[in-house]
């Protein structure tokens, strides 16, 4: 059983959702010169057309795991529409359809695909309310979210959430959606040369991980377990910067003074999807090989051609971080 493939960075759209998000779409739509666009709030990104793609055509997803040797993906929607900064009514009707579109999928091949939950993040209670819904009653494995909410990731009012994730035993799963939300990007800078993707996410990521050591989400909940995508941004190229500015400055938590900054880090989860080798290597001698699991944003432009043998052996890090073998036992 540890010698299996599977990838916890895995999206798919729904066409279900497709203008369930109110004035927000999401849809698919030409402009008037014929190119495809994803449009999700006020923002299009062109050209994109996911119709007969993997993403939703699931014999072609099949027929491409095949080929790349992956034996089982957890699922989660596509980040764009993970919607944390619209109308919360809006949101809460979209991540419902969405968990719904998911759940049916799974269930459609239940040894192929796992399921993860989008959740309305801007209003926790529906959050809370949504996420026990999908563990509980759909047999989703974890929620899957965005790094940038209404408020920071360490503020308090996301403790119950955080205590409910430990409650249900499931991990939390993070990943960046497009800087600016739906409106674009924050920075003008940021809207050429694809910077969103190639700066925006590791940006995204890097902060998210800042916010959660330093804001003591990780002492507040020493039992959460969190997986950050894409190896974590630029965190481990940055680490000697965070381990030397955090041992003198008073808001850094007393772990963090205590044991160092790396060695919080090394509490959290990554994927290992990580660009060349120089990368991969450094976030191996950063986090450690048992703090990995193996994902590829299947369909995406950068995804890696074929499993290898590190692929393998990150199974039994993936069973662990899911709780696989407790449910399979259940």
């Amino acid at each position: 059983m540890n010698d299996l493939v599977i990838d916890l960075h895995a999206h798919t759209v729904f066409e279900e959702g497709f203008g369930q998000a109110g004035k927000y779409g999401p849809e698919l739509a030409k402009d008037e010169q014929g190119v495809p666009y994803f449009r999700f709030g006020g923002y299009q990104m062109k050209p994109m057309d996911y119709t007969g793609t993997i993403f939703m055509d699931v014999n072609k997803r099949l027929d491409a795991m095949e080929q790349h040797g992956c034996d089982m993906q957890m699922l989660s929607a596509n980040p764009l529409t993970w919607f944390h900064h619209i109308d919360a009514a809006d949101a809460i009707h979209f991540c419902k359809v969405q968990n719904d579109a998911m759940a049916k999928l799974c269930s459609d091949h239940p040894d192929k695909f796992l399921g993860s939950a989008s959740l309305p993040m801007q209003d926790v209670d529906a959050a809370m309310e949504e996420l026990n819904r999908c563990i509980n009653d759909l047999g989703m494995v974890a929620p899957y979210v965005g790094t940038n909410y209404p408020y920071d990731l360490d503020d308090a009012r996301l403790d119950d959430f955080y205590r409910l994730l430990v409650d249900l035993d499931v991990p939390l799963f993070f990943h960046p959606a497009s800087t600016g939300g739906v409106t674009g990007p924050d920075d003008p800078r940021m809207s050429r040369f694809d910077m969103t993707l190639l700066l925006g996410y590791p940006y995204e990521e890097t902060m998210a991980i800042a916010q959660l050591i330093f804001g003591g989400v990780l002492d507040r909940h020493p039992d959460l377990d969190i997986c950050m995508s894409h190896g974590g941004g630029a965190i481990a190229f940055l680490l000697a910067r965070f381990e030397g500015m955090s041992k003198f400055r008073d808001w850094a938590p007393d772990s963090v003074k205590e044991h160092g900054f790396q060695a919080v880090l090394q509490r959290m989860w990554f994927d290992a999807h990580v660009d060349g080798e120089a990368a991969h290597q450094m976030l191996i001698d950063v986090v450690g090989e048992d703090r990995l699991v193996y994902g590829t944003n299947f369909g995406g432009w950068d995804t890696p051609p074929k499993a290898d043998a590190f692929a393998a052996s990150l199974c039994g890090n993936a069973r662990k971080l899911l709780r696989m073998d407790k449910q399979q036992a259940a």
